[in-house]
């Protein structure tokens, strides 16, 4: 592998987020990392995911009481029989994906 196709892959692989902060901020970020025995950017990366799969579990997550959580259980145990609405929709369903393959 040519030298320049390595930093292509390289490029590839790694993004950069430019960032600016006031120096107490950063000065403050520093001693973290240093206490934590990381550089300052594996300790940035580090900060950010954790807040980033913080943030996408609650927001992907359904959180729900012992009762909310009893009637959804009891309704994927014990479906309702299925209304016109939805007989439609499944008729509809198979006439727009007749032709397509399964």
């Amino acid at each position: 592998m040519s030298a320049v196709t390595a930093l292509a892959v390289k490029k590839e692989r790694e993004n950069r987020i430019p960032t600016r902060m006031p120096r107490a901020v950063y000065e403050k970020i520093t001693e973290a990392a240093a206490l934590q025995g990381a550089t300052l950017n594996q300790f940035l990366v580090s900060a950010a995911l954790d807040r980033a799969n913080a943030i996408l579990e609650q927001e992907r997550v359904i959180s729900l009481n012992f009762d909310s959580a009893k009637v959804v259980l009891d309704l994927i145990s014990n479906p309702p029989a299925p209304n016109d609405a939805l007989k439609n929709a499944m008729r509809l369903r198979r006439e727009l994906f007749a032709d397509s393959p399964s």
